[in-house]
């Protein structure tokens, strides 16, 4: 028996959930579209700025099935829909339906410093929209991302010793 985090079986973080793993990640800006690229499994979620609409009935997506971004002032604001359950929005292991909607406010507080707010509007799970404390991030123009994936046998080995019994089980008994 394997812990529940999603994770241990090597699925998709999820999103919002990889902003909040530590992993580095970056912008690229083109004409359409902004694309966030994580360090973690390589990831790449992409944010239209086209102008173009959320869907009615997405189809949910680990990172959801649309976002659309456009800049109120000097922030850069992003709607996005579509998210599969299975993934937590963080750590702590708290779900959210098909049905969330985030909200997502980006913006530079000097030349190496980024903040991000999230709202979470899910009605299905939560009885009142959630705000999240403001994230902060140190920007490194100079680092790359690297390469960092989630390998099914690693993680299975590292469920056995570590996860697994530090979440009380299958542990490991001692004679």
């Amino acid at each position: 028996m394997k812990g529940n985090d999603p994770t241990g079986k090597c699925d998709p973080l999820g999103y919002p959930r990889i902003l909040f793993f530590g992993r580095p990640f970056e912008f690229i800006q083109t004409k359409d579209r902004m694309l966030a690229l994580f360090e973690w499994a390589r990831v790449l979620r992409e944010i239209w700025t086209d102008g173009r609409a959320l869907p009615k009935d997405p189809d949910p997506k680990w990172l959801g099935e649309t976002a659309v971004g456009k800049w109120d002032g000097d922030t850069f604001v992003v709607d996005a829909v579509g998210f599969d359950e299975r993934a937590w929005i963080d750590h702590f292991g708290n779900p959210h339906s098909e049905d969330m909607h985030l909200t997502e406010r980006f913006h530079r507080l000097d030349r190496d410093t980024l903040e991000i707010v999230l709202t979470i509007d899910d009605p299905k799970t939560y009885t009142k929209q959630w705000v999240s404390d403001k994230l902060i991030f140190h920007l490194q123009p100079k680092e790359k991302i690297h390469e960092d994936f989630c390998v099914p046998s690693e993680e299975e080995s590292f469920n056995q010793g570590v996860r697994n019994p530090a979440g009380g089980v299958g542990g490991v008994t001692v004679k």
